[in-house]
Parts: C-alpha cells; structure tokens; sequence
C-alpha cells in the first residue's frame, strides 16, 4: 500500500505525517511518500530574461522545500523502520497533489487541518474541495 502526505511546512502538517505514520506502522507493507506543493501558475507573460530567473527562483524553492520540510519529513519516517520518500512540485495545490497520488498508484492521501494558515488556507476552501472531490483516490483530512 502507498499513502501519500501532503505537507504546508507548517506545524499543522506534523499531524498529517503523525497519523500516516501511526497507520503505516500498523500495516504489514506499507510505502509513505511526502509530498510538498509550492504554489505556481504557468499562466503568465514574461521576457525571456524573467523566465529565465524564474527557472532559477524554482529551483531554489525546491531545495529549500527539501532541506526545511521534506528531508527531516522523509528522516522521521525512516527513523521509525517506514519506507519513505519525497517529492516536491510546482503547480496547484490539489491538482498537483491528486496527479502525484495517481501517478505514485497510492491508495490514500493525507492532509492536515489547522487554523493557523499554510497548507490549511491554501487547500481549505476551493482547492480542499477540488481535492476532497475530485481525487482519484480517497483522502483523509487531520485535524
């Protein structure tokens, strides 16, 4: 069984990767794969000069998501005896989530709910309702 966590980099997002954690312990075979969506639109007009800086601007986005958010996701995971990997991508939040889940061939997404913002403001809303909606597979919110 794979499960997908989706993360906000926020302290919201531990109780995301707490549950799948506990449920991935309880089963005989199970892989955790991290995911972290840093919000971009293809959808704008720039000289070649911006696009250019934007490729690096994304690039370094990435590797901060890594280093801040899905390294130590990924160590928490694998420091408990799970199979656990990451991946971070630009785009929308429940698309890109969705998408990752499908192509991964997860059986289940986990998202956290918080008050505080981050990944809560972002998905909680259109975005939480396209997910909850329209994703392939079912998806667990953690509040």
């Amino acid at each position: 069984m794979k499960l997908v966590i989706g993360l906000d980099g926020q302290s919201s997002g531990e109780k995301a990767l707490e549950f799948a954690k506990k449920m991935a312990s309880s089963m005989e075979s199970c892989e955790l794969i991290v995911v972290y969506v840093i919000e971009w639109s293809p959808f704008s007009f720039q000289t070649a000069e911006e696009n250019a800086q934007r490729h690096k601007r994304r690039e370094e986005e990435i590797s901060i998501a890594m280093e801040r958010v899905l390294n130590p996701a990924v160590a928490t995971l694998t420091d408990a005896g799970l199979k656990a990997s990451a991946i971070v991508h630009h785009g929308d939040v429940a698309d890109t989530i969705d998408n990752i889940a499908h192509k991964e061939g997860a059986s289940q997404i986990i998202v956290a709910r918080s008050s505080a913002g981050g990944f809560s403001t972002r998905i909680f809303g259109s975005s939480t309702a396209n997910l909850v909606m329209n994703a392939r597979v079912p998806v667990t919110v953690v509040s």
